[in-house]
């Protein structure tokens, strides 16, 4: 967040430094409120770049086998570009590399969930799926799981079957 607030600062900056020098190759024949809207305008298109990138930027980090399940999308009146082409403030990626599954309950798979924010911080939570059965449930404290594979004490959310934490669990996205 700090970077990317020296990063405006500089877009700024370096706008107005353009039209300064602009301004003194045309011996002053550009209107003295120009320098100012300049940056302005340099460091609002800074913000937007910074705000569309952000998603591009997380993605490519991300370790092989971690996949982006699921996407949010922000629009805001006081973004109206953001009705035209919204942004993705957070999204959900699941580490498939790392899925285990259970020899006795081959349709059961247990995965890492990350949840990534904007300006949050990455949320990590292990979530079990039953595949054929489409729901699935967050491991907590109260879970147990018995030496046959079965699980006791799981608040499962049954899904459609076009959920894309299971899917991408289950390995059909």
């Amino acid at each position: 967040m700090f970077v990317e607030l020296i990063a405006t600062f500089v877009a700024g900056i370096a706008a107005a430094s353009a039209v300064m020098l602009v301004n003194r190759v045309l011996k002053g024949r550009l209107p003295r409120w120009f320098t100012p809207v300049a940056a302005g305008v340099a460091m609002i298109l800074a913000t937007i770049s910074n705000e569309y990138g952000w998603y591009s930027r997380t993605t490519e980090a991300l370790p092989d086998g971690v996949v982006v399940a699921q996407t949010v999308e922000n629009k805001a009146f006081y973004r109206p570009w953001t009705f035209v082409w919204p942004f993705v403030e957070r999204f959900v990626a699941v580490d498939t590399a790392t899925a285990q599954t259970h020899s006795d309950q081959p349709g059961m798979k247990l995965a890492d969930v990350y949840f990534f924010g904007r300006w949050a911080p990455v949320n990590k939570l292990p979530v079990l799926a039953d595949c054929p059965g489409f729901r699935r449930a967050a491991l907590t404290d109260a879970i147990t799981f018995q030496d046959d594979g079965l699980v006791s004490g799981a608040n499962w959310v049954t899904v459609g079957e076009d959920d894309p934490i299971v899917t991408t669990i289950c390995g059909e996205s």
